[in-house]
């Protein structure tokens, strides 16, 4: 079973933490490092970014990491490289975050067939056309036994909530707001009538919910919406001000306390 239909199946009624940081930053051998220190600490489920020019909607903070980690080099060939490395030491998901225009140019069977082969159990494509996931994505995707994880938001229609819900599998990215990445303080009425509507459509596929995701407040909102938080801004601010993944995600785990 793909790790991360196994994930949602027997977590029972335990609420997610999945996070996500850039691939190539702070440093540009460090991913396997925080993919493995994230897994001893508790992490269920990883997202790793892959750096791009043009990051539309990502917020100052993810921008300016990918920027950092194209400086230092990394490129997807890298990262294959790096997740192969590890691939028998993670036993938790791991999820490829990127933007269409980079797994083109890498081209889909290519791209497919690497990530199966560093262990990877699904990717997020925050600018793919529904229409081409439905028609040139999924079907190699399905032959590699990839999860595509589309995303919705606050103006996401139900129509098409239900139209994704009933073609992907593993779970969908519910995004908090329609705005780019980046921590918020709070979750304020708007977005928790939002939560409850998604809640009341009774969907197939479970629900991750992330942007601005930082503290207790927030993180409890969407663990009571939800089957669980990702968390990116706040954890690459503090993986790039301790430059440790150790420190970092204790860091984290202290905030969301407050």
């Amino acid at each position: 079973m793909n790790k991360i239909n196994q994930l949602f199946t027997q977590r029972g009624q335990r609420k997610l933490l999945s996070l996500y940081f850039c691939a190539g930053c702070p440093t540009l051998e460090g991913t396997g490092d925080v993919i493995l220190t994230l897994q001893q600490k508790g992490i269920d489920m990883i997202e790793v970014g892959i750096p791009f020019s043009d990051p539309l909607a990502d917020g100052p903070v993810i921008q300016a990491a990918g920027t950092v980690a194209l400086r230092n080099g990394m490129t997807l060939d890298i990262l294959f490289r790096q997740l192969a490395d590890i691939r028998e030491k993670v036993c938790i998901p791991l999820l490829l975050m990127g933007y269409l225009n980079v797994v083109m140019h890498y081209g889909i069977e290519h791209f497919c067939q690497k990530c199966v082969e560093a262990g990877v159990s699904g990717a997020i494509i925050p600018d793919l056309p529904f229409k081409d996931y439905l028609e040139v994505v999924k079907p190699v995707a399905d032959k590699y036994d990839l999860r595509i994880v589309m995303m919705i938001t606050p103006e996401t229609s139900e129509e098409r909530i239900r139209f994704i819900d009933s073609h992907t599998e593993g779970f969908i990215y519910m995004v908090s707001s329609a705005s780019i990445t980046g921590a918020q303080s709070n979750f304020d009425e708007a977005k928790q009538e939002y939560f409850r509507r998604i809640n009341d459509m009774n969907l197939r596929n479970p629900r991750m919910i992330g942007f601005g995701i930082s503290n207790k407040q927030t993180l409890s909102s969407a663990q009571e919406n939800a089957a669980g938080a990702i968390i990116g801004s706040k954890f690459v601010t503090l993986l790039n001000e301790t430059g440790d993944p150790e420190k970092a995600i204790d860091a984290l785990y202290k905030a969301l306390e407050e």
